[in-house]
């Protein structure tokens, strides 16, 4: 029974030993093996490896792959003009030398991330500041972003080298500060209002025009109206007076008589008129001798 119980205990120590002997490698990531603090490999292959159990050796893993660093701070840069703007970039990196990257950065990506957030701002102030706005918004931003790259290339590779590599160096968002931007925002708005006030000014005089125009052919068309009627009127009175008096020159004396007769209807205009006149007077004389001028006068002849 001791025995079989040493074998197991034997049995379940080198297990023990060889587990803490073995560890894998992701393919996304380094392996880097630490021997009393000191790096004594670093495994870039992935798959099973070996290394002496702890506390001999440690093992850490750092990933490989391509990382994306955002800007962070919204602080903002003055331009060739002294305009205060605001930029948004990111950056993309990846860790090709562990051993350089552990000694001169730190010992995970957060690290790097932090040292180069610092190194492109850095840059970005420097580029911006001999740049205008009208080149951030240009094509000309090719060109700042790809200066940017070269200045942070240059700090991660120079005497002492991050082990890092930067591929892309993006502006995602340029604006001016929040209150340059409202007093833009403003300036757009009074000149949209000085417009629409012009456009409807000037609507306003085309439709005054338009009024009085149609006004004015309104006049034309009504005196024109008046013309030709008065022109009609006329000639019915000429033609009416023509009969008129073609009829009454055949008969002067009953010309004379209806005359009468219309003075005396048009003499009482309403039903309540009396008229007072001598027995004696023209009128009455004219009415007895049947419409002659005078109570002697000799009938017409026919």
């Amino acid at each position: 029974m001791n025995r079989v119980g040493f074998i197991a205990s034997t049995v379940l120590l080198a297990l023990a030993l060889l587990n803490s002997m073995l560890f894998v490698v992701d393919q996304r990531q380094f392996g880097i093996i630490y021997a009393f603090g000191q790096i004594k490999e670093v495994v870039t292959e992935p798959g099973l490896s070996f290394k002496l159990p702890a506390p001999l050796q440690n093992v850490s893993y750092i990933d490989k792959r391509l990382l994306t660093l955002d800007s962070a701070e919204t602080e903002p840069m003055l331009t060739a003009e002294k305009q205060r703007v605001v930029i948004d970039w990111y950056v993309r990196w990846r860790i090709t030398e562990p051993q350089e990257y552990i000694r001169n950065v730190g010992l995970d990506e957060k690290a790097g991330a932090n040292q180069l957030n610092r190194v492109v701002r850095n840059a970005f102030q420097e580029e911006i500041n001999k740049r205008t706005v009208k080149d951030l918004l240009s094509l000309k931003r090719e060109a700042l972003m790809a200066d940017v790259k070269r200045e942070v290339l240059e700090v991660v590779k120079g005497a002492k080298p991050w082990g890092v590599d930067v591929v892309d160096v993006r502006i995602t968002r340029a604006d001016y500060v929040e209150a340059i931007t409202e007093s833009v925002y403003r300036r757009m708005e009074a000149e949209r209002k000085r417009v629409a006030n012009e456009l409807r000014s000037t609507g306003s005089a085309e439709g005054e025009k338009i009024r009085a125009d149609a006004d004015r052919q309104r006049e034309i068309t009504i005196a024109n109206a008046y013309r030709e009627a008065q022109k009609v009127k006329g000639d019915g009175d000429a033609q009416a007076a023509r009969i008129y008096a073609e009829a009454f020159g055949r008969d002067p004396q009953f010309a004379n008589f209806y005359r009468n007769l219309d003075a005396l209807k048009s003499s009482f205009a309403k039903k309540g008129d009396v008229m007072v006149l001598d027995s004696s007077s023209e009128f009455f004389r004219v009415m007895r001798n049947g419409g002659s001028g005078s109570a002697g006068a000799a009938p017409a002849k026919k």
